[in-house]
């Protein structure tokens, strides 16, 4: 999965949890991205994910998670505390370092493994 925000790109690897699926497939998707908290950038799809079968997110800095009592999905720049209602996607493979410059209208978009 792509974010695309300016003329960057951040790459995922999704994970094979209900959870990722749901995200998946509602892609393409064109939505704010907002600072949270001092380690972690969040976007909110427009359909609540299907948590079942999904692991806990434990990860740190990199994860894609979803934190399920507010419905946003977590990019994480920095390590974070594990939280009961907070699902891993999946794991950044390319563009860590541009998470934390992340700002305003970001492309969210399926790529092909490789």
């Amino acid at each position: 999965m792509s974010v695309q925000f300016g003329d960057n790109t951040v790459i995922y690897e999704l994970n094979e949890s209900t959870a990722a699926d749901s995200l998946y497939e509602q892609l393409p998707l064109t939505l704010e991205s907002e600072d949270f908290s001092t380690n972690e950038k969040i976007f909110y799809p427009p359909q609540e994910l299907d948590t079942s079968d999904t692991p806990l997110a434990a990860d740190g800095a990199g994860t894609l998670a979803y934190y399920a009592p507010w419905g946003d999905v977590v990019m994480f720049y920095g390590d974070y505390d594990e939280n009961p209602s907070l699902f891993q996607l999946g794991q950044v493979v390319s563009g860590e370092e541009l998470v934390e410059q992340m700002s305003g209208t970001i492309t969210i978009e399926a790529v092909d493994a490789e």
